[in-house]
């Protein structure tokens, strides 16, 4: 059995979905899924008529009516981000668009706003729109697992108790951006799933889009060998996650709103959840919600078929490290990467599988940075209350603001 190896990144947005970027469309999108590597993509938002409309109009339909092919070969999946009644994010994935057309049209006495937003709330349990999609050949699974924010896990102790009767009927989950699969497989019911882990990009640039990506192992792109790939069958696996290292994460710490003071979760129980400070609201970070709450199996406990965790840095991330620049989506950062994509061809080639010589007759500098990233020795101040964690040139003692249970000191991370 020949199986070929798809880079995938099964949750993005499009631009009619809140805070995203007017330059998310399929063509753009298709633009840059080469250029980090990426083979096949979610369509986004596909419940959204106007964005529908796009697709149609930007995309090619091939033999499998759930996958759509831009000009240069990209391929998308027909899928989108939808929001239950009880706060929890959930990707669905479509087998065709006629099945996109009768989900919506179960959802629409439940939901006002399925064409003014690209991720929809809908007046429905998990378990009720998991059912309605599961009826129609859907696949189901829940988006940012930890997020304090309509994530499932910092809302419910279980995924089996929020789908009440069709979590048998859940195959997949998204990590987050600061969740990874060490602390996510220390909770024994999520070692049934398969662990994906996607970018939720709101914008088409070399730092969003495949910022996290899966490499799924297939016989060829189609909704019924995402399936396999996605419920383990017939030797289709998902055999890598490609993701941020947590510390990135925006809510890995636990860490004040207001101030952005990071706190030791029993202090911030103490206070109630205020920060002592500035009186703004303190978020719980995901490590203490994993360690302290969820946790029942000790660290390195693994099911067979977990494949390896990467944690990655974006190229032009490593680029505005290296030259001291504060945005990776700067003009010179942008110029910067754009060499080495034109040199070595995609992103995740120049970050893992260049020479470090050979990245050298491009940059140097940039390729002693590199060379850091690949040797662990990129440092971190960690990420929480929404924040992205920042990342810290080699040498430098990263230092973060603790607040101690009386005052805000420097703690060394």
């Amino acid at each position: 059995m020949n199986l070929v190896k798809i880079n995938t990144d099964l949750h993005i947005h499009g631009k009619y979905a809140g805070a995203v970027s007017e330059r998310m469309t399929p063509q753009i999108i298709a633009d840059n899924a080469p250029l980090k590597g990426l083979q096949l993509v979610s369509s986004a938002d596909i419940l959204h008529e106007g964005w529908q409309h796009i697709v149609k109009a930007e995309l090619k339909p091939t033999a499998d009516e759930a996958i759509f092919e831009a000009g240069n070969r990209t391929k998308f999946i027909l899928s989108t981000e939808v929001c239950s009644a009880d706060s929890i994010h959930h990707l669905i994935l479509f087998p065709s668009f006629s099945k996109v057309i009768e989900v919506k049209e179960k959802f629409k006495k439940y939901s006002t706003d399925l064409d003014k937003d690209g991720r929809p709330r809908i007046r429905l349990s998990a378990e009720e729109i998991a059912e309605i999609c599961n009826e129609a050949g859907c696949l189901v699974g829940f988006a940012h697992a930890f997020t304090p924010y309509f994530g499932l896990l910092a809302r419910f102790n279980s995924y089996k108790q929020a789908y009440g009767s069709q979590w048998k009927n859940i195959y997949f989950m998204e990590l987050g951006m600061s969740a990874d699969t060490d602390m996510a497989d220390r909770i024994s019911e999520l070692h049934e799933l398969t662990f994906t882990s996607n970018s939720d990009a709101h914008s088409p640039w070399p730092n969003r889009l495949g910022r996290e990506f899966n490499v799924f192992e297939m016989k060829e792109i189609s909704f019924e060998e995402i399936g396999k790939v996605l419920k383990r069958e017939a030797g289709r696996k998902c055999s890598l996650n490609v993701k941020f290292n947590p510390l990135e994460g925006r809510y890995h710490k636990t860490r004040c709103r207001g101030c952005l003071t990071f706190f030791e979760p029993k202090t911030a129980e103490k206070f109630g959840w205020r920060c002592p400070k500035c009186r703004g609201q303190i978020k719980k970070g995901v490590d203490y919600r994993i360690y302290s709450e969820l946790a029942d199996l000790p660290e390195g406990k693994h099911p067979e078929h977990r494949p390896a965790c990467v944690h990655a840095i974006p190229l032009s991330e490593i680029i505005a490290l290296s030259s001291g620049v504060k945005n990776s989506w700067s003009e010179k950062v942008q110029a910067e990467w754009h060499k080495f994509i034109d040199k070595f061809g995609t992103e995740i080639n120049a970050l893992i599988n260049v020479p470090i010589a050979e990245l050298e007759s491009v940059s140097r500098d940039v390729a002693t940075y590199v060379e850091h990233f690949r040797n662990g020795k990129i440092q971190y101040i960690p990420g929480g209350a929404g924040e992205y964690g920042k990342l810290v040139r080699p040498g430098q003692q990263p230092k973060i603001d603790m607040f101690d249970g009386q005052q805000k000191m420097l703690f060394d991370f």
